[in-house]
């Protein structure tokens, strides 16, 4: 196992960048097996070269134009800005091609996986959306895709499933463990130990060795970039006074909190899923209930028992079912810069309802978190907040539909 450590003395990196050894404050770095360095290490060296090049900038923002819809609207919601006496505006991530953030990413790391000649693309997926917008890309440059997903995860998101398998992907179940996010990803490393010379592993979310947190962060940034300039030509100020966002992995957390991570006057607000309750055995408020470990390559807060050993997360919602955080969100929260929350499954499945009747919008599960923040905060009438919708809830209508069972 490579271990790249964060010698004393080094640069420490930013909010917004690591430092060369891919840490944030203390957390992140490559942890890895010494098959997968020369995949890693050929990501490190040519990310950002690729990344900024003009030529595939021209091609990755004319695809977020043409392809995905952005950019995507910053909405007033007047009416459940009523209810909470105060503005919040809504990021519509849910706009997207596809249904969610994820897309964002995807489209990045297919034209940098073109790049680099790889052939084959793997992926891990929870909640499916992150699945769907890889088969996706996929189809779209014609390239073969394998997606891992959590066999639990397969059952309760059946129309991803469906969708993935209709665009041309291969969907593995992971039958290990919880049978969820975790396994998945456990079982897409596998497979590109297993087969690195022809395949990239899109990641995605905020974790990995390094550079995956940073470059899916940058592809991600562009929420947060076009919130500043909506925000500005609708109220002439680019700073709200808080940005929320939920946070399993924290892909859309960093996405929407990129561009104002130097900007002290901002609240950051990321909300865990707190499952049955923080202290219930079944949660998966990392946060608060973890503790300073590797997992999945980098050093983060992860849950784990007192010998190292990961404890097995819950969430309603599949896309924040995971034991660990993204290490830029780790150092947020361990500098005291982002103020984390967490909401229980019975909270988020009220914030659904709720913007569902005020606004006619159905979020995902995963978004719903992040709305369920607005009781926990002290808000004033004079506040500006942004909430990023991450997903819509086409995909979790199952659960939303055993709910209103429930209530009758």
């Amino acid at each position: 196992m490579i271990n790249q450590t964060n010698p004393l003395g080094q640069h420490r990196g930013t909010y917004k960048q690591p430092n060369i050894f891919g840490y944030y404050g203390n957390f992140g770095g490559a942890y890895i097996p010494e098959m997968l360095h020369r995949n890693v290490e050929e990501l490190k060296s040519k990310y950002l070269q690729i990344m900024y090049d003009e030529a595939f900038q021209k091609e990755f923002n004319a695809l977020l134009t043409d392809y995905v819809g952005r950019p995507t609207p910053l909405y007033l919601a007047e009416r459940l800005s009523k209810q909470y006496n105060t503005k919040i505006y809504l990021k519509r991530e849910d706009l997207n091609h596809t249904g969610a953030h994820k897309i964002n990413n995807t489209i990045g790391q297919i034209l940098l996986a073109q790049k680099l000649g790889k052939q084959r693309i793997i992926a891990e997926t929870g909640a499916g959306q992150h699945g769907v917008a890889t088969a996706t890309v996929c189809a779209l440059k014609g390239i073969q895709c394998i997606v891992y997903m959590g066999e639990k995860d397969i059952k309760r998101q059946a129309p991803n499933v469906a969708r993935m398998k209709m665009l041309g992907a291969t969907v593995i179940p992971a039958t290990s463990g919880s049978k969820t996010l975790k396994d998945a990803t456990n079982e897409a490393i596998r497979d590109w130990i297993n087969n690195p010379e022809d395949t990239h592993y899109i990641i995605g979310s905020v974790v990995g060795p390094h550079p995956y947190p940073d470059m899916v962060a940058r592809f991600q940034s562009v929420i947060s970039e076009e919130a500043r300039k909506q925000l500005k030509e609708k109220t002439g100020s680019e700073l709200p006074t808080h940005v929320i966002a939920c946070v399993g992995g924290g892909s859309n957390a960093a996405g929407m909190f990129y561009h104002f991570l130097d900007e002290a006057s901002v609240q950051l607000v990321a909300v865990e899923a707190a499952g049955h309750g923080v202290n219930s055995g079944l949660s998966a408020a990392t946060t608060q209930l973890g503790k300073p470990g590797v997992l999945h390559g980098s050093k983060s807060l992860v849950m784990q028992t007192a010998d190292g050993q990961v404890v097995e997360p819950h969430s309603i919602s599949a896309g924040l079912d995971y034991p660990g955080i993204g290490p830029l969100h780790a150092h947020l929260y361990e500098t005291g810069r982002g103020k984390f929350l967490s909401a229980t499954d019975a909270e988020a499945l009220e914030a659904a309802f709720e913007l569902a009747k005020l606004e006619g919008i159905i979020p995902a599960l995963e978004s719903a978190h992040a709305l369920a923040a607005l009781k926990q905060l002290k808000l004033k009438s004079t506040d500006t907040i942004i909430v990023s919708l991450s997903g819509r809830g086409d995909k979790d209508l199952a659960t939303y539909m055993k709910a209103m069972d429930e209530k009758k």
